[in-house]
This record gives C-alpha cells, structure tokens and sequence, in this order.
C-alpha cells in the first residue's frame, strides 16, 4: 500500500501560512500586554490549538495560567469559559442539563436543554484534578469528539473548540489523580515555571500600578480553521515519520530497543497518539518559524511536552527521584544517534 501523500497547498493556503508566520510576533506582542516572558508556554499552547489539540497546564499557584488563557482566548477573538473544579462539581455542571420550561401560550410543558460552560471555544478547567473521576469524564467525549451527549440527544460544541486544563503540582490533598485515558487526551502537557528575576520585577510594576492593557484580535474564530486545516497539508519526509514513531516506541518497556533506563524505570510507555501529536506538532512548529517544512528538530523540541505525562515510572524511578523528563532526556540522544547513522 502506497503511503498517503499530503495534497499540494493552493496560493491562497501558502498566503495564509505566510500570515501565521508573520502573525506568530503579533501574537506574542499581544499577550505579553497582560503576560511578562513564558515564551515557552505561549508558543507550546499556540502549536496545540493550532493542531486543534488540549494542553494541560502544570505551575503552582499565582503564575498567571488563568490570565494567560483568558489573555490567549482575546487575542485570537475565542469565546471563552472558565470552570473552577471542585469536588462537588458535578457531570451536569460542565456539559448543561434538560430542565422544563412551562410554554406561556399553550401552557404546556417541554424539555429544554440549558448548555453548560463546555459551550465555548476555548475552556479552562482549573484545577482540573480537584473534581472525582466520574465529572472529569464528563469531558472525555467533548475533548475526542468535540460533542457533548445528554440523555438520548447528542450537542455538537462550536469550531474551534479547546481544553486548557490547568494542574497545582504542589498540593496534593483532596485531589483525584487524572486517568492515563483522560491524560492522553492532552496534546502536550506544559510545564508553567517562575518568572526570571528582571520579569517579576516587570510583573510588580504592571501589577502595582494603574496600568491597563487593551489585547487586540489578531486572528478570528474563522480564519483559525483554515490555519489548522493548512497545518496538516505541511510535508514531512520519511525519515521524520520514523524518527517519531521510533521515540515514541522507544518508551514502551516491551520493545527490544528500548533504552536499558526505560527498562529500569519505566512501567508503561507512550502509545500511538504521542507519535501522531509529535508529527502535528512539528508541522505547526515549522510554520509558526516561518517553514513549510517539518524536520526531525521540530520534533525533538516537542518531545517532553508531548511524552511526559504519558511515561508512567515506577517505584525504583520516584525513589531516585526521576522525572518523565530526566527519561526522555536519555532516550533522545539513542534515538538520534540511529538517525545519523
């Protein structure tokens, strides 16, 4: 079976690959009127709204996850929602519920559905672990299948439609840890850190003052769908397929050529949603650079966000205090080495 070829971009769709490339300092410019540095974090969230994925946002408290969300979801003019998780929240809470309406004409009853919060485009689930597991899974099927199911009738949410989940890595009581099912549905898990010391001193006087900041619209709801429709359409060469798909497997204790540190330390590895998002990854990485190309490179950029919260470790790794990371830092270098060669 031949492979399946990506479909040569028009003139209108390399234009607009073009814009996102220039538009890529427009944005950051933009956010950063309300949000100092993380540079990282807001170019790792743009690549997985621009691949129509979900990130899972790790810092503790006071980093700005909430506002830079917020600050995300105007610059690109989303709508956008914000649910605070809690542990009696409930399924109803996030995806709406039938209630009965009495008909002032008629004076006859009917079902009408009231949407919940998950109607937006883009969706910050705050503290998304401090809900039980039965409410976390009531996003499973809005975040794979970008529909909401209530009773016997199915809703369809609005295009572009995003999860933006945001975890305290600190405080661990009365928290229900994430599901590994629920945890792959994450594109990348982005790690939120300090600030450096010049930025926090930046923050203060922002923050201390009367200053205001107005973000303006850089893309619209519209354009975002044609954008992510062209991150598809960028080629990739046959060997960054295999080197994606060779990392990937790399993590997975059962294969042969795995690295003797995964065998130590890792239970379980990555399965094949990490290689897909590796590769949709790259692609809109080199776009967001200004290629229309994808290279091995753009895929060693985005290996720890994409496989760090999909490696599970065991107790020999925690007890030696080992992080996905410290993992994925020893399989790369093995798995490149096999690609220059």
């Amino acid at each position: 079976m031949s492979e399946p070829q990506a479909a040569e971009p028009t003139p209108d769709e390399l234009a607009l690959a073009h814009k996102l490339a220039e538009a890529r300092t427009t944005l950051t410019q933009e956010v950063h009127k309300l949000i100092v540095g993380q540079d990282d974090v807001i170019e790792q969230l743009l690549l997985a709204i621009f691949c129509r994925g979900h990130c899972l946002m790790v810092g503790v408290p006071g980093l700005a996850k909430t506002a830079l969300v917020n600050t995300l979801g105007r610059a690109l003019d989303l709508t956008f929602s914000r649910i605070q998780f809690t542990p009696d929240l409930m399924p109803s809470d996030i995806t709406g519920t039938d209630i009965i309406q009495e008909d002032p004409e008629t004076g006859r009853r009917k079902t009408e559905f009231l949407r919940g919060p998950v109607f937006a485009n883009l969706l910050l689930a705050d503290e998304i672990n401090r809900t039980p597991p039965k409410t976390q899974a009531a996003l499973l099927e809005a975040m794979q299948e970008r529909r909401v199911t209530v009773g016997a009738k199915t809703y369809t949410l609005p295009a572009p439609f995003f999860v933006l989940a945001t975890q305290n890595p600190i405080e661990q009581e009365g928290t229900y840890p994430l599901p590994e099912a629920q945890l792959d549905r994450f594109m990348f898990m982005v790690t939120v850190g300090y600030p450096t010391r010049d930025d926090e001193i930046d923050i203060m006087r922002r923050t201390t003052s009367a200053y205001e900041a107005k973000v303006g619209a850089v893309f619209t709801g519209e354009e975002l769908l044609g954008l992510q429709e062209i991150v598809r359409k960028v080629p990739l060469g046959d060997h960054v397929y295999r080197f994606a798909v060779d990392l990937v497997r790399a993590t997975r204790v059962s294969e042969e050529y795995a690295a003797p540190e995964v065998k130590r330390w890792v239970d379980w590895g990555a399965g094949p949603r990490a290689s897909q998002f590796l590769l949709l990854g790259a692609k809109a990485r080199a776009l967001l650079h200004g290629r229309f190309h994808a290279t091995v490179e753009d895929v060693v950029a985005l290996a720890k966000p994409v496989l760090r919260h999909r490696l599970v470790l065991n107790f020999a790794a925690e007890s030696e205090g080992l992080t996905a990371d410290m993992i994925v830092d020893k399989v790369l270098p093995l798995v490149q080495a096999t690609v220059k060669a």
